[in-house]
């Protein structure tokens, strides 16, 4: 009896069901895409901003230390200190090693030559990974500076790593001292080995250029070339001297910002695992031997703010769709409940508790929240999918990981759930506040 009466309900009161069933509809659909582009808005904000330079920056812990000879600060501008390029792959081995996107380790050198065409070049060059394969434990991160800096416009080809040898290497030249000193793709640069102070031991190493690079700072004016090629050159094998990195993070806070060996050990471990700048920095000083890391706070606290604020709105538009809902169900019940006073009348007069009553309400409104909620949950991952693929250009699947699907269905059916039951539940109420003695004078 009790599921004939359910399934009467519906067919007698298709119009407000229906209705109450498109507020749920529109309220989880909106929830849905919300939250889908909630779970991987840190990614997008993180792969938008990265455009923006690193976030993460390693250079020795030896430039730290003030080297005085009679209150004169004797150590060298270059700092003298460097890192061991073997060394990076350690990164791929610390606690957040999935949360680092990109690793591009730097080596300034001078290049003092000439051309082909005898134009003298003395100029400052950096060397870099463009394209390069930074592997530990059959764990890969293809990165470079091609990926840490994607708005270097190149007329072209990037040196290839491959094409260094003892005595020859590709570069790519700044546009600012291509113009200066007249160079071309195609052009050579007869560069002098170390030690350049003696001309009988030194040897030429030639420089392929593959293409003109402009990046909108001070490496216009530079010579660009593979690292092993600037170690070659430099004569310092192995060597880097500075390693930006770019990583996910969580933006900062309060704890964030405390002294990790300050802290209790529970606290200490807490903060260890969480993803923040400052603590994925402190694992790499803890991985590479003589480096010290710190954040970028300019690059870290934008992506922090702009990640904050838009959670904030997608979880007001959330809060405001299920509200919404709420109140139309409420509505809706409210009517049905006025349109079947005669039936509750009815039963009660038979005998009906108004448990039993209450429950057949609910279990009407629980049955059209996971339905409506069902319906709500595809609409919304395929609304997530368009709004990825329209604010985040090649994200279309944004909503369609298969890991976000057994997570957030159960969580839209129990939101649609608590909205029908806190929307319906003070028109039941009411309800069952009526004396079935006045409903039936009143009808008949």
């Amino acid at each position: 009896m009790f599921f004939r009466l359910l399934m009467e309900s519906f067919r007698r009161q298709r119009r407000r069901k229906t209705l109450a069933g498109l507020a749920i509809l529109l309220g989880t659909t909106a929830v849905t895409a919300m939250l889908a582009l909630a779970t991987t808005i840190g990614d997008r904000i993180h792969k938008e901003l990265a455009v923006y330079g690193a976030n993460i920056v390693i250079y020795p812990s030896a430039d730290l230390l003030d080297v005085k000879v009679g209150g004169v600060d004797v150590k060298p501008a270059t700092g003298g200190a460097y890192l061991r390029e073997s060394d990076l792959a350690k990164l791929k081995g610390i606690f957040w090693a999935n949360n680092i996107t990109g690793v591009s380790p730097e080596l300034p050198i001078r290049v003092l030559g000439a051309t082909t065409t005898g134009t003298v070049v003395d100029a400052a060059a950096t060397g870099f990974w463009f394209d390069h394969a930074l592997t530990k434990d059959a764990n890969t991160l293809q990165t470079g500076a091609m990926a840490m800096h994607p708005w270097w416009k190149l007329r072209g080809a990037w040196p290839q790593e491959a094409a260094t040898s003892p005595t020859t290497a590709e570069a790519v030249i700044g546009s600012t001292l291509a113009a200066r000193l007249s160079l071309k793709i195609g052009d050579t640069i007869n560069a002098i080995l170390p030690p350049a102070s003696s001309p009988t031991t030194a040897k030429a190493f030639a420089l392929h250029v593959t293409g003109i690079v402009s990046t909108g700072d001070n490496t216009d004016g530079q010579v660009l070339l593979p690292l092993n090629a600037a170690q070659t050159l430099a004569g310092l094998p192995g060597a880097v001297r500075r390693v930006e990195v770019s990583a996910r993070t969580k933006p900062e806070d309060a704890f964030a910002r405390k002294d990790p060996d300050s802290l209790p050990a529970k606290q200490r471990e807490i903060w260890y695992c969480r993803p923040y700048a400052n603590s994925i920095a402190y694992q790499i000083r803890e991985a590479i031997p003589g480096a010290q890391a710190e954040q970028v706070r300019r690059v870290e606290q934008s992506e922090g703010n702009v990640l904050a604020r838009i959670s904030g709105l997608m979880w007001l538009v959330s809060a405001a769709a299920l509200l919404a809902a709420g109140f139309a169900v409420s509505a809706a019940m409210a009517t049905a409940v006025l349109e079947r006073r005669g039936e509750i009348g009815l039963m009660r007069s038979l005998g009906a508790s108004k448990g039993s009553i209450a429950l057949l309400f609910y279990a009407e409104t629980g049955l059209l929240a996971v339905l409506a909620g069902g319906l709500g949950y595809l609409f919304g991952s395929g609304l997530a999918a368009w709004l990825g693929a329209r604010i985040f250009a090649g994200d279309g699947a944004i909503a369609m990981n298969t890991v976000l699907i057994p997570v957030l269905f159960p969580v839209v059916i129990a939101l649609a759930l608590v909205v029908a039951i806190a929307g319906s539940t003070p028109s039941i109420r009411a309800a069952l506040k009526m004396d079935p003695s006045a409903i039936l004078r009143a009808d008949a």
